[in-house]
């Protein structure tokens, strides 16, 4: 298996090679030449636990790691102690409309399903640049709305030959998100606030990504850059797992036989976790429909309903931050496999995209995507309706993120009709993680802090917040700094001690 560029169809590097450098030189993101079919082989793998899952499908894409490798790497990120056992949790709902299944991805070490994926890209890394770049160090650069952040500090912390470096929009993460993140400990990481939104901090990290002067000083130092956002396609890789994994739970309750369809609903801001389920589509899971869940910054659904990216709008501080986006980066591997990977169109709509902040892709790729995708969104009004009511009728807790989910769900089967297919709902974070607006939508809040309402929530709903969130409260806080975004190249230079 090699993989090749959205902007440069020509190229052509090996799995190791893609996961160390992260992003393409031209700006493109790495895809595989071609997804592997399995759909003849969903019985055997039907038989497997999530860690024996993990390794087959691994094995299609990782050709120049050893099975020794592999088998590292899985066992390593998928211990049972970090995530209390299976990875990940499916939990039926039966007191409301349609067959809804929540995909409970938020189990592991920072209470988020970028843990699903940032726990094991330190191993994929470490071996790849032991292929690559074995005397180089790698700086891990990272923009975030939210969670990758703190998976990402949490997955590299102390990891050797390796420096980790978060960027956050100041005023655009939880409380908890930024306790998290500003707390972090570790002798190789680093925190520093945006002033601005995520789409600032995120370009911010895409242009140092593609400046080869930088590239240069840090070669010239013994430094390389690699990324452990979504734009790597060693992020996307494990999250193709869970929806496999998903189906086969289905399949073991009575709920579908191997080869009948399940839709999959994800709540989306940088499109990775719902481009996932599109992958694992490609290569044979019999996914019927994919819902792709919007907040107040909805330029996926317009995009999905209309063919036209426009990211020309108000931009929305939701009750769901990791979803407030408005460059949604690994749309860009959708439309390059819809449009036939034709690199120089796909090469135009980008640029459109930055230079004038707008594309229309037609109506021959907006019929496929019409075809596969479902777009809805939810403001916050309808989000903390969907916390409450989902409360009430289901006894089932859920944070801001899923409820979005939930909500364009019930949107889905008012629109379509389609109530009857069995529809995985990917739960992204713990309600915990949002502690302040999931209590809000239960009862009236008052003056306490997020760990006051942490005992409150526990006490009103019997349920029992995650440790790693409660001992926050005690932890020093270590990371302070806020910086323009056209400062970020100078921050990581200074950084790592090669800057003034």
């Amino acid at each position: 298996m090699q993989y090749k560029s959205t902007r440069n169809s020509k190229l052509r590097l090996e799995a190791s090679q893609v996961i160390a450098q992260g992003i393409s030189s031209e700006g493109g993101l790495f895809v595989p030449e071609s997804l592997p079919n399995v759909k003849s082989d969903l019985q055997r793998l039907a038989k497997l636990n999530y860690q024996g899952l993990a390794k087959e499908i691994f094995r299609l894409f990782l050709t120049d790691f050893t099975e020794e490798q592999i088998d590292h790497c899985v066992q390593s990120a998928y211990a049972p102690e970090k995530f209390g056992g299976e990875p990940v949790r499916l939990i039926s709902l039966t007191e409301s409309v349609g067959r809804k299944h929540i995909l409970e991805l938020w189990h592991g070490p920072t209470c988020a399903f970028k843990d699903m994926a940032l726990q094991i890209l330190p191993y994929f890394l470490t071996v790849s640049v032991s292929k690559t770049a074995p005397d180089k160090e790698t700086v891990i650069l990272v923009a975030t709305s939210g969670d990758t952040g703190k998976a990402a500090l949490e997955g590299f912390r102390d990891v050797p030959g390796t420096r980790v470096m978060v960027f956050y929009p100041q005023d655009g993460v939880s409380p908890m998100q930024k306790r998290q993140m500003s707390t972090q400990e570790g002798g190789n990481v680093g925190v520093c606030a945006i002033e601005g939104n995520f789409d600032d901090a995120q370009t911010a990290v895409k242009k140092i990504f593609t400046d080869s002067s930088i590239k240069e000083v840090l070669a010239e130092h013994g430094f390389m850059f690699s990324s452990a956002n979504s734009i790597n396609w060693g992020r996307l890789l494990p999250q193709i797992v869970y929806y496999f994994y998903a189906y086969f739970k289905l399949c073991k309750g009575n709920e579908l036989a191997i080869g009948e369809p399940m839709n999959v609903d994800v709540p989306t801001g940088n499109f990775g976790n719902i481009l996932a389920a599109y992958y694992a589509r490609e290569m044979g899971l019999p996914i019927k429909k994919l819902i792709c869940a919007s907040n107040a910054n909805k330029v996926l659904t317009d995009f999905i309903n209309t063919g036209i990216y426009d990211r020309r709008r108000e931009f929305y501080t939701t009750s769901s931050p990791s979803m407030d986006i408005l460059i949604s980066s690994n749309l860009e591997r959708l439309l390059y496999a819809i449009s036939g990977e034709d690199s120089a169109t796909l090469s135009g709509w980008m640029e459109q995209l930055s230079d004038q902040g707008h594309y229309d892709v037609g109506d021959t790729v907006r019929s496929k995507v019409r075809e596969i995708f479902f777009g809805g969104f939810c403001d916050d009004t309808a989000t903390a309706r969907t916390i409450n009511n989902t409360w009430k009728n289901d006894r089932y807790l859920v944070d801001t993120h899923t409820a979005v989910a939930l909500d364009v769900y019930r949107q889905y089967v008012e629109s379509e009709g389609d109530g009857s297919t069995p529809t995985v709902i990917a739960s992204t974070a713990s309600p915990y993680k949002f502690v302040g607006s999931v209590l809000g939508a239960l009862e009236p809040l008052g003056d306490g802090d997020e760990f006051e309402n942490i005992s409150r929530l526990e006490s009103l709903t019997g349920t029992t917040a995650p440790l790693q969130l409660k001992t926050l409260r005690d932890k020093p806080v270590r990371f302070n700094t806020s910086i323009e975004n056209s400062q970020a190249a100078r921050y990581v230079l200074k950084s790592l001690g090669i800057g003034e």
